[in-house]
C-alpha cells in the first residue's frame, strides 16, 4: 500500500499563542470542517487536549456514516501537535499541525501522511476521489480560518504566504 502526503500552509497576522489557542480546542474542529461531512465530536478522553487524549468523531462520507477515533500523539504547545487515527476510514492517518512565528504573525502548516486501504482499488479510489476530498476539506478549512483570522490582502488580492502542495511518496 502506498503512503500519500498532503501539505498546506497559510500565514495569518496573529500571534502564535492566539492561533494555537483556537486549534487546541477540539470543538473548533467542527467549525472548520465542511458541513457536507456532517462531522461531530462524540467525546474526548480528557477535559483539555494533551498528549494521549483520545477523540471520537462521527461523520458521513457520500452518505455513509463513519466513526473515527484519534489520539493526540505529540503535544508541544504552542508550536506543534499531531493526531493519529486509531479507527477510521484510512489504513494510516497522521496529521501534524505546526505554528511558527513569522513576519509578525503565524505561519500555520499542516502535514497529513495517509494510506488508503484496498490495495489497487485504494489507489484507484485515491486518484479519482480521495485526493480530491482531502484537498476540498483543507480548502474549506482555509476559508473558515480566514473568517476567524482574517488576513490583509496584498495589492493584487492574494493572501500572504499561502501554498498547498500534494505530493505522493
Amino acid at each position: 500500500m502506498k503512503d500519500y502526503i498532503f501539505e498546506t500552509s497559510h500565514w495569518v497576522p496573529y500571534p502564535v499563542a492566539d492561533v494555537f489557542e483556537f486549534f487546541k480546542a477540539a470543538e473548533n474542529l467542527e467549525k472548520i470542517t465542511p458541513p457536507w461531512l456532517n462531522f461531530k465530536i462524540l467525546k474526548t478522553s480528557t477535559p483539555d487536549i494533551e498528549e494521549g487524549t483520545l477523540i471520537d468523531y462521527r461523520l458521513k462520507l457520500y452518505g455513509v456514516p463513519m466513526y473515527w477515533k484519534t489520539e493526540i500523539t505529540s503535544w508541544q504547545p504552542p508550536y506543534q501537535f499531531s493526531d493519529s487515527q486509531l479507527k477510521g476510514p484510512y489504513s494510516k492517518w497522521v496529521h501534524t499541525h505546526r505554528f511558527e512565528a513569522k513576519d509578525g504573525g503565524t505561519l500555520m502548516s499542516d502535514r497529513v501522511e495517509y494510506r488508503v486501504p484496498g490495495w489497487i482499488f485504494g489507489s484507484i479510489a485515491h486518484k479519482f476521489f480521495i485526493r480530491n476530498n482531502v484537498e476540498q476539506i483543507f480548502a474549506y478549512r482555509l476559508e473558515q480560518i480566514e473568517k476567524f483570522f482574517p488576513t490583509e490582502k496584498t495589492e493584487i488580492g492574494a493572501d500572504k504566504n499561502e501554498e498547498a502542495v500534494l505530493a505522493n511518496s
